[in-house]
């Protein structure tokens, strides 16, 4: 009987029990340092000189992610009580250990860079070459996370309000107004207009300071918090993040969907890509649009909005027959766009069957009704296995909550705040490629055992 050798399993867990400086040298390997440095380091000879070890600075700021420490302050006691610590964060003996307002001018200069978001996505595209990312599905959703301060309390001042009018507007009136409104909506910021409105335009400035947000909870009920959202876009199989979105939490996650579709399909290389599956909050014509545009399929909750019944379809929009049987979806022709389902198994002894009434074979385009009809067909098993998956995003979600300090915001301002974001974002792909990278290590030496 031959033995089948299985390869141990490598993950993020088994490298966070490893040696803090073989952790370190793993993840931090995986950031291009020097691109961070030279970004925020100073670029005049002229002036005071710099007197603190700034690559120590970052090493150390990413691997207070990393070891899950909380605040700027208990970093620096760490720095001051443990000296192998502060050496494995790259700080010489001769260093001291930097202050708290040293650090809140590092903060200050990442934020009036992008050199986060580009270190982020260099890290993707390396496990992207690497062949670490080759999902089929990928899964986009939101969370939300609070803000550092309470809500600004709102005074409410009351106006007079002048009567209205009696009787209906003239025609100058009314075409007055009309043309009042249509002024008001063109000047309006990108991510306050419709969501069509962005799918010519490439991403604009999306609001990053903290407001209210509302959503429902698994009960049906409201829930608020001041503060912000993320929005991701996860690979379903290999769970890496391959792209994020950094917005106020009074945002419509359907706005920011069109931004990480975009960003995914003119930034990066990911040809195995064919699904992009969304919950029902992203239920809106231009995203369906977007990806269709991508030549990738949707695969969509469908949210029903005060809409009657259609004669003739179920409640998946597939044909039904004369006694509303439901037909069986079959395949989908890529060439055609083209969904075939077949009758109905309770038609074989229908006497209305040989009368030519029911069709033995129904086909529908889906650029019909890009919302309605998609490709697998709704209500299909490999529709449902394929929405399934969608729970990818929702695990991320919560290991960026529970374990990288999602929550946990300490700045007070929106654009800080988004270093906080980014910088949890990136230890977390970093953390999956240096995982991935050992992994593939040990699968190789197992191998040539």
């Amino acid at each position: 009987m031959t033995i089948i050798r299985q390869p141990s399993l490598f993950g993020i867990q088994e490298l966070y029990d490893m040696e803090p400086t073989q952790k370190y040298e793993a993840i931090i390997s995986a950031i291009d340092l020097d691109r961070i440095y030279h970004a925020i380091n100073k670029k005049s000879r002229l002036g005071a000189p710099v007197e603190l070890n700034y690559a120590g600075m970052i090493i150390s700021f990413f691997i207070r992610y990393i070891e899950r420490i909380p605040t700027i302050k208990d970093l620096i006691k760490r720095l001051n009580d443990d000296f192998i610590f502060k050496m494995n964060c790259g700080f010489l003996v001769s260093d001291a250990t930097p202050s708290e307002a040293a650090y809140s001018r590092l903060v200050t200069k990442l934020s009036g860079s992008d050199i986060l978001e580009k270190s982020f996505e260099k890290v993707t595209l390396a496990a992207i070459e690497e062949g670490f990312i080759a999902d089929e599905v990928i899964a986009i959703d939101a969370t939300h996370f609070e803000a550092r301060d309470k809500a600004p309390a709102q005074k409410e001042e009351k106006s007079e309000i002048a009567p209205k009018k009696r009787g209906r507007k003239s025609k100058e009136e009314r075409d007055q107004y009309l043309q009042e409104q249509s002024e008001k909506e063109a000047n309006l910021p990108l991510y306050e207009k419709k969501i069509k409105a962005q799918l010519d335009v490439l991403r604009a400035e999306v609001p990053m300071n903290p407001k209210w947000g509302v959503k429902k909870n698994a009960d049906g009920k409201n829930e608020y918090w001041f503060g912000y959202k993320g929005h991701l876009a996860v690979g379903a199989s290999s769970q890496y993040i391959l792209q994020s979105l950094f917005s106020s939490g009074s945002l419509n996650d359907g706005k920011a969907a069109i931004a990480l579709l975009k960003g995914m399909d003119q930034r990066l290389p990911l040809t195995s890509a064919s699904y992009q599956t969304l919950d029902a909050g992203y239920d809106f014509e231009p995203i369906y649009e977007q990806i269709h545009r991508m030549c990738q399929q949707s695969v969509i909750a469908y949210n029903k909005r005060n809409e009657g019944e259609i004669i003739g379809f179920d409640k998946d929009f597939a044909p039904t027959c004369l006694r509303e049987h439901s037909y069986k979806y079959d395949s989908f022709d890529p060439k055609y766009e083209t969904l075939k389902y077949t009758r109905p198994k309770e038609c074989s002894d229908c006497p209305l069957a040989n009368e030519g009434i029911c069709q033995k074979v129904y086909k529908v385009k889906i650029t019909t009704d890009l919302r309605r009809y998609t490709a697998p067909a709704r209500g299909s098993k490999a529709w449902k296995n394929i929405f399934k998956q969608r729970t990818a995003v929702e695990r991320v979600n919560a290991y960026l909550k529970e374990f990288y300090q999602l929550n946990n915001v300490r700045y007070r301002t929106g654009k800080r705040a988004k270093v906080h974001f980014d910088m949890v974002a990136l230890i977390y792909n970093a953390s999956k490629l240096a995982a991935d990278r050992i992994q593939a290590k040990l699968i190789q030496q197992q191998q040539a055992a």
